[in-house]
């Protein structure tokens, strides 16, 4: 098994007033050679956007963009034609492929909005750009995985590359374990709150580990605990 660390105050950060960004991963202007991408997962950005401010229209291609909201709504209209709010529970998939634009705003004028945006390097490149958007019940990942993103599992928005989103909620001391699906892949396993220990490395809220040449993780929870596991092809 090999493992790399990803501390939450470790990773880049940009303060513009209406929007405070955290990335994981090298983004506009943090740039950090050892933080590139994990595999196929190239940004991760946990974003609080301010009441009523958001990204005008902004085109993409080529990438596979998943929106988890934390606490708020977000207000999505794109060139394909798709208009919706997005909140907590919900996940957005947008298949990016030959070329998209798009807009997000805060759909509160009063409340802060918080999320991640996700990306995942493609499979297939140049494909026709897709939406597709979900809610999921939150009883449903109580002690359990709930699969959200995946290019088999019925009930899942569709991405195209062979990765897997997970989302869980555990209680403490708990003992977790995460299987992979798809040989080679390795799985980016964040703390979104709480306290976890993964191959004897403890992770506080927003730290993460990724873990790949193994078949199944074990986590350890010594707190009630919310997990997002993304399990991701290592080549690319």
């Amino acid at each position: 098994m090999k493992t790399s660390f990803y501390k939450a105050d470790d990773r880049g950060h940009a303060n513009h007033g209406w929007l405070e960004s955290w990335h994981t991963f090298s983004f506009a202007q943090y740039y950090n050679p050892q933080r590139s991408h994990f595999g196929a997962l190239r940004v991760l950005n946990d974003d609080y956007i301010a009441a009523g401010m958001g990204f005008g229209t902004h085109p993409h291609d080529n990438f596979e963009i998943v929106t988890i909201p934390l606490e708020g709504a977000v207000e999505h209209k794109d060139s394909m034609g798709n208009h919706g709010i997005i909140k907590r529970g919900d996940v957005q998939i947008m298949s990016a492929g030959s070329g998209i634009a798009h807009s997000e705003f805060n759909a509160s004028k009063e409340e802060l909005l918080k999320l991640f945006q996700i990306w995942v390097f493609p499979k297939e490149r140049n494909i026709a750009p897709r939406y597709d958007q979900k809610t999921y019940p939150l009883e449903g990942r109580k002690n359990s995985w709930q699969v959200v993103v995946s290019p088999t599992h019925e009930g899942a928005v569709w991405i195209n590359q062979d990765a897997y989103f997970n989302l869980g909620h555990f209680d403490a001391n708990s003992n977790v374990d995460y299987k992979m699906n798809t040989n080679g892949n390795g799985v980016f396993l964040m703390v979104v709150e709480g306290q976890a220990e993964v191959d004897g490395q403890v992770l506080n809220r927003r730290d993460a580990i990724g873990v790949w040449d193994v078949d199944s993780v074990t986590i350890k929870t010594s707190a009630e605990t919310e997990l997002l596991a993304i399990e991701i092809p290592m080549a690319v």
